[in-house]
């Protein structure tokens, strides 16, 4: 199983930067794009044919899905439409959200149902997609948001927390895994961040920590945050191997 980071700023794109975007990919198996932010499609087009991919979606802010739009562009208009739909999961409504944002006509939302065959998440409901196993939980973060427990063919688990604050759930999702993509916004200073919205490094690193992960690899920090500050947040509260996502990294987990 490989998880390719195809953009990784949080909140807002930074400069030449995307925001979340994930590529998973499973030998002989269908690639599974999760999350689709500003930026991501094109990255995606370096790594597969966007005709071929299925898409997962933690949740509706548009720093994690509105670049779909131009995977609809691309998969009804390119020179080789696609002759069936994606597979599509996300929160309620995702279909609503995405018709809206992709439509001619102000106030219309457009019928995505000819592209993609859409499937809400269902709290702790496991789904079978190319070869891989996803349960999604439902987190602690404005809209309906679910971090997402994803198990390869030879058990192999990767744990995204999605977008979070402090919550009990997200320590389900990221338990035992063998990679903690968890989302870091920001550091633990009390007054410059709101409550119940994004974790600080040192959040990041006690849930690592509480969930008995292999190891951490830090996401979706903001261009305005400081990442060494929050890397070195997250080595204070847990000893096993933490990274600083970039762009472009692969990660493989081998049987």
């Amino acid at each position: 199983m490989r998880l390719t980071v195809l953009g990784c700023s949080g909140s807002v794109g930074g400069p030449g930067a995307a925001c979340s975007g994930y590529l998973l990919e499973v030998d002989g198996e269908q690639p599974v794009l999760m999350d689709c932010g500003p930026g991501v499609f094109g990255e995606l087009q370096r790594r597969a044919d966007p005709i071929d991919v299925d898409v997962i979606l933690s949740h509706l802010h548009a720093d994690h899905c509105l670049d779909l739009p131009a995977m609809l562009v691309w998969r009804r208009y390119a020179p080789t439409p696609a002759t069936s739909r994606a597979r599509l999961y996300g929160p309620r409504d995702v279909d609503l959200r995405l018709g809206a944002a992709s439509s001619e006509v102000p106030g219309e939302v457009d019928d995505i149902s000819d592209t993609f065959h859409v499937t809400e998440w269902q709290h702790g409901v496991p789904v079978e997609l190319d070869g891989l196993t996803i349960t999604p939980i439902e987190v602690n973060h404005p809209p309906d948001t679910f971090g997402l427990r994803i198990a390869g063919p030879h058990g192999q688990v990767i744990a995204y927390s999605g977008d979070t604050g402090m919550c009990d759930e997200v320590v389900d999702v990221a338990a035992g895994a063998d990679i903690f993509l968890c989302e870091a916004s920001w550091t633990h200073a009390p007054d410059d961040r709101p409550p119940n919205l994004h974790l600080s490094g040192y959040e990041a690193g006690q849930i690592a920590t509480k969930a008995g992960v292999r190891a951490l690899a830090l996401t979706h920090v903001a261009p305005w945050s400081d990442p060494e500050a929050i890397l070195a947040e997250a080595r204070s509260t847990f000893s096993g191997p933490v990274d600083l996502v970039r762009q472009g990294q692969v990660f493989d987990l081998v049987p």
